[in-house]
Order: structure tokens, then C-alpha cells, then sequence
């Protein structure tokens, strides 16, 4: 079954929205990703919420494109967490036509942030967004099953978890794990590709993810396997991000390069 495509923003992180949308359209792919929040303090984000003349080319660029948006960047749960602080966010969000908010975890008492995740689910529903919590091995949510235990106890329609190859690759999850994932949580997935061993720091592992991915079949990680665990129709955002060689080759050649390479070997 044909999977609907998607671009991540780090694909093209010094891309701005609209800009994403059309080298979106230009990959061949229906839907692109926006980072709408910074992943760290003082990171590169587009605050569409703030910005009315961004989000009005957005929405043209949407409109002339037929690209649509799949998911929104990156919301954190930390000690501090107040959903009530996302208002906008998620109005913004919905103005959109977004699907899924990409959330990570990084408060270490699981049961506040499994009562965090239930809030932000609750206030995201309205607006049509569904709140998928991304494993990583270097948050408070390190893997598999401790995204499964925390999306089980908030126990919200629109709660989901997101399957990342890399983290899933780096995680020490199994294929078993995945395919216990309940296929009501599982509303999209993220494709690339890395070394296998990958590294053994949190720096490492960090750096890796966001800065050096490798496209679809250039590494050792089982996508076929992995895939195999997952939905047939999930929606796919592909995701490989490389400071070194995406701006050598240019966006839009590195972006249709790994499209083509994900196609592949999920088709």
C-alpha cells in the first residue's frame, strides 16, 4: 500500500515554512513537517503563532502546492510543564490542517509527565491534533516501553507514539516491542537510516540524530524489519538530516534523494 510522504524540517532546518512546503512539493511528497518550537533553548524554530505574515505565505504556499502539513515540532514536557502556555500553538496548529504534534519527554517523574501527556492530549483534541511521544535514548522517555507505559496510563484517544528508526535503532528496544504497540497509538512513523553500532555517548547519539543521518539503505539499521512491525498505510515523515553533505548537494537534490531511497524500501 502506498504511504502518504512527508519531509521533516530537519531535512531542511534553515528552511522556513513556506519554504518547506515547496521543496516538499517539489520531492514529490503530499505533506511537510514544521518546528514550530526550538528543541533547545535559543534553537531554530519558526513561531508561526507570533509571525501573521509567515503563516499567511504558509497557508498560500499550502494552498498553491496542495502540500499539506502532517506534523508540528517540537513540544517538550519538562518539571515546568503548563499546557495551559500552548494556546496559541495549538490554534495555530489547527489553522494549519496539522495532524500530530511531535512531543518529548523530559520530566523524570513519569507519573507527572504521564499526567503532563493527558493535559496536553486533552487541550490538543479539539483542535484535531493528535500528541505523539517520540522515544529517545537520551530523554525520560528512553524507549519503547516507557513510551508505551506512559501513552497507556494517559489513556487518551488522541495519545499516540512515534517510531523513530534511528531512535529504535540506538534505544535496545526489539521488533517484539514494536509490534506490541497498540495500532490505535501508532499515527505516524519516521524513516532514515545510521551506522550499526551507532555511537556510545549521549553527545554521540545526540549529534547523530540531529546533524548526521544517513538516507534509507546507506546503513545497518533493519528498516524492512521494522517497517514490517508497522501499520502498511502509516503516514512516513522522512527525516535525514546532514549539515555536511544536504548543503553540499543542495536541499532540494538531498530531499528527492531520500524520498526515492525510502520508497524504496518501503515499496
Amino acid at each position: 500500500m502506498k504511504h502518504l510522504y512527508s519531509l521533516a524540517q530537519l531535512m531542511a532546518l534553515p528552511f522556513s515554512p513556506p519554504e518547506m512546503v515547496r521543496l516538499a512539493a517539489d520531492a514529490g511528497c503530499a505533506a511537510a513537517g514544521i518546528r514550530m518550537l526550538p528543541t533547545t533553548p535559543g534553537g531554530l524554530h519558526y513561531p508561526l503563532m507570533t509571525d501573521a505574515s509567515m503563516l499567511r505565505e504558509t497557508l498560500a504556499c499550502m494552498n498553491a502546492t496542495g502540500v499539506a502539513i502532517l506534523d508540528l515540532e517540537v513540544l517538550r514536557i519538562d518539571v515546568g510543564f503548563d499546557v495551559g502556555h500552548y494556546g496559541a500553538f495549538l490554534e495555530t496548529g489547527a489553522r494549519l490542517g496539522a495532524r500530530h504534534i511531535l512531543v518529548a519527554g523530559d520530566d523524570p517523574d513519569e507519573s507527572r509527565l504521564t499526567a503532563s501527556f493527558a493535559a496536553l492530549c486533552d487541550a490538543a483534541r479539539p483542535f484535531g491534533l493528535t500528541a505523539d511521544l517520540e522515544f529517545m535514548p537520551w530523554t525520560k522517555v528512553p524507549d519503547v516501553r516507557a513510551a508505551t507505559r506512559i501513552v497507556r496510563g494517559a489513556a487518551r484517544p488522541n495519545g499516540g507514539v512515534l517510531v523513530d528508526a534511528l531512535h529504535f535503532a540506538r534505544c535496545g528496544s526489539t521488533l517484539d516491542d514494536i509490534g506490541g504497540l497498540r495500532r490505535e497509538w501508532l499515527h505516524y512513523g519516521q524513516i532514515c537510516d545510521g551506522p550499526v553500532p551507532g555511537p556510545t555517548t549521549v553527545e554521540g547519539l545526540i549529534h547523530a540524530a540531529r546533524c548526521e543521518r544517513l538516507v534509507p539503505g546507506e546503513g545497518g539499521i533493519d528498516l524492512a524489519g521494522l517497517f514490517a512491525r508497522l501499520p502498511p498505510e502509516l503516514p512516513i515523515s522522512i527525516e535525514v538530516p546532514s549539515d555536511a553533505r544536504a548543503p553540499a548537494m543542495g536541499y532540494a537534490a538531498w530531499a528527492r534523494r531520500s524520498v526515492a531511497a525510502a520508497r524504496a524500501i518501503l515499496e
